[in-house]
């Protein structure tokens, strides 16, 4: 019995070593680690103008609710709050969404509630306001993971990446909660802030992970463009998820769910990646500076940026600006995004294989050129439905984007620099941050100085001008010292295949001899 319950224990180390191994359970943790984030980044694109709004708007409502102007019992005061632009809570008051914004001296007259527009904000100086307000909380998240970027890609190359992965998913559930609880301005900003170094964590270690493990260019394309689906799948998921449970249970509930599902993950990653294990790159990597002075770099970072930044300012400038022009419910306000969530899935998904074949330069290029086209249509729509086809259109864009430029990042290191990937995954990472943060707080600003449609031309002009320089990427040149490293690998590959088939042709020389005999 004793030999027999050894041989059993042997048999599960040596299961469980192997699957730590796998390359594929690695792909699965960068999947849902990336999943996640993006599940919590855009969770809150809903939730947050709304919420703002109805939390300012408080106040002035609890001192206006007298027994002449709203006759509401104390304890239906959140629900009259919760349902700013929702018109069945009024219609069944007989007190109009306009006889609440009006001053306490004129909420006497009763308007008739009109589902169509009259209800709709259009011009409140208020909900104007929220445009920079919504822009700056938006845009902390991206500004920290922008700031610590530079720190953690050269600690990856000293620690390895099991536990800046681990440490990010650590950060990003105590985020979570605090999204979940917090009731202030001030508390949601800091949770958003705090999400940002978890990201950073994730997002350097997820990709450099991946591109340690998959050594082939066109296998590391291909699980780059997987893990994208997982950063595509949170895109998807989270506003729809976040606005419906928003309408319908409340704002704590989404990010409960999230934490449980990030407790999850973390399990999952004690158990593959084992994060005390501390594993060193066995290289020294190319200094951060030396990598950022690289103008292919520049320009692949550069197509991250600006395609990015272009659904960045549509995340907290459009639901706004659907409720000046189109009076939607709050649940449409994340139902929105859906056309773009879906497409940039299926984007990142084909074109993770596609553009091996027909080019990243090339994909990349078209990809800036669809970004800039699709987001000029945007303001021309009218309605929700008019938001399908141009959203379609930027997030099938900005797939087609991310899935060229990711793996040309860890593909010009290889070819021009030392083949140690966190500080480039960081620079990547710093350039998806640089349109995150510059687009939401400057986004914020520009639509209320000169209106939303303008802030549509700006970036949309800016991404179909950068296009044409991908087309320095379609032949990067390698450096002197990697060429000449590369020849001598060549080299001492071509030796050791001759001295291999003078060896099997010895052999075949002793079997004749033998056969002879």
């Amino acid at each position: 019995m004793g030999a027999l319950d050894s041989l059993k224990e042997f048999s599960l180390l040596t299961w469980m070593r192997e699957r730590r191994q796998s390359r594929k359970l690695i792909l699965l943790i960068v999947f849902i680690a990336l999943l996640l984030d993006n599940m919590l980044l855009t969770v809150v694109v809903p939730i947050i103008p709304s919420y703002l709004y109805t939390m300012d708007d408080e106040a002035p409502i609890e001192d206006r609710s007298t027994p002449t102007t709203m006759p509401f019992p104390p304890s239906s005061t959140f629900q009259t709050i919760v349902s700013l632009y929702d018109n069945s809570t009024y219609e069944t008051t007989g007190v109009s969404l306009l006889s609440t914004l009006q001053p306490p001296a004129l909420s006497t007259s009763i308007a008739p509630t009109n589902a169509t527009g009259s209800d709709c904000p259009k011009g409140d100086k208020q909900l104007l306001d929220e445009n920079v307000k919504v822009g700056l909380l938006f845009a902390s998240k991206a500004t920290v993971q922008l700031l610590t970027n530079p720190f953690i890609g050269p600690l990856t190359n000293r620690i390895g990446y099991q536990i800046p992965m681990f440490a990010g998913f650590c950060i990003m559930f105590l985020s979570t909660i605090m999204f979940a609880f917090s009731k202030s301005y001030t508390l949601l900003f800091l949770a958003r802030s705090m999400q940002g170094v978890g990201s950073s964590c994730s997002s350097v270690a997820g990709m450099g992970m991946l591109a340690s493990v998959y050594t082939d260019d066109e296998e590391r394309g291909n699980a780059i463009g997987v893990a994208l689906g997982g950063l595509a799948m949170g895109v998807l998921v989270g506003p729809p998820f976040g606005s419906v449970m928003y309408e319908f249970v409340g704002k704590t509930a989404p990010f409960l769910i999230l934490a449980v599902l990030a407790v999850l993950d973390g399990a999952l990653q004690l158990f593959v990646l084992q994060p005390s294990k501390v594993e060193p790159e066995s290289q020294q990597g190319t200094p951060l500076l030396t990598l950022m002075k690289d103008p292919y770099i520049l320009i692949a970072a550069g197509s991250i940026c600006f395609a990015n930044m272009a659904i960045a300012m549509l995340e907290p400038a459009l639901p706004i600006w659907m409720m000046e022009t189109m009076c939607p419910r709050k649940w449409q306000l994340g139902v929105a995004f859906i056309p773009a969530s879906i497409s940039y899935l299926i984007g990142t998904h084909i074109f993770g294989v596609m553009a091996h074949k027909m080019g990243r330069w090339l994909c990349a290029l078209i990809g800036m050129l669809l970004v800039g086209i699709s987001i000029l249509c945007v303001p021309l729509a009218k309605d929700i439905y008019g938001l399908i086809l141009p959203n379609f259109g930027v997030g099938f864009a900005i797939g087609m984007v991310d899935s060229s430029m990711m793996p040309i990042m860890g593909y010009l290191v290889d070819l021009r620099h030392v083949s140690v990937y966190g500080s480039v995954y960081a620079i990547a990472d710093v350039a998806f941050c640089m349109g995150f943060a510059l687009g939401p707080s400057a986004g914020g600003a520009i639509a209320r100085s000169i209106g939303f449609p303008a802030l549509m031309v700006i970036i949309g002009v800016i991404d179909i001008l950068f296009a044409p320089l991908c087309f320095f990427l379609r032949s990067p040149p390698a450096r002197e010292e990697k060429m000449a490293i590369l020849m001598d690998s060549n080299c001492s590959m071509k030796t050791r295949s001759y001295s291999m088939q003078g060896t099997s042709y010895q052999m075949g020389d002793d079997f004749e001899t033998e056969s002879d005999e």
